[in-house]
């Protein structure tokens, strides 16, 4: 299976690249091929509104940066995986910046290989999760009808405990 994996992260040492790698870790020895687009090293810029996609565009968005390399490897993904630290109560605005760039993607239908989603958080607090879910749930599983393969979150003292990246590796391994 062809998976994408967008980390939102700002920290390249930090617990969501952890539970990233921990998932990787599990998913290429079962035999998936796992790209990590770690965007906050990126140039995207967010979404102009400009509707340039949904015209002459014919799903292509107007700006050329880093997203294309984003949309490259979305148009072969079966499976995306969304993984950013909470902060204010949902994912990183750098992350925001490129979900909101699926506008384009996602018209006039998704990806076609684009199947399942899942996604994965860290947060200081286990009640801070409201936000992220919320956006996953109505983008992701509702309007493009992917398959939800579950979300997987830590907060606090989860964050990089031996148990919760062996939940992680355990996930990516088993997928089907």
């Amino acid at each position: 299976m062809r998976i994408l994996v967008l980390n939102g992260s700002p920290r390249p040492n930090g617990n969501t690249k952890g539970m990233v790698e921990a998932f990787r870790e599990g998913a290429v020895p079962a035999g998936h091929q796992v790209d990590v687009m770690d965007v906050c090293r990126m140039k995207i810029g967010g979404c102009l509104a400009c509707e340039y996609c949904h015209t002459k565009g014919r799903g292509e968005c107007i700006q050329k940066d880093d997203m294309q390399k984003v949309y490259a490897l979305l148009r072969e993904a079966e499976t995306l995986v969304i993984a950013s630290p909470i902060y204010y109560h949902g994912i990183s605005g750098q992350l925001k910046c490129v979900l909101d760039r699926f506008y384009s993607a996602a018209y006039p239908g998704k990806p076609p290989r684009l199947k399942k989603a899942a996604m994965i958080l860290s947060s200081g607090d286990a009640n801070m999760y409201n936000g992220a879910m919320f956006s996953y749930q109505g983008d992701f599983l509702d309007f493009l009808g992917l398959e939800d393969m579950g979300v997987f979150t830590a907060h606090g003292g989860e964050n990089g405990s031996p148990s919760k990246l062996a939940e992680l590796r355990a996930f990516g391994a088993g997928l089907k």
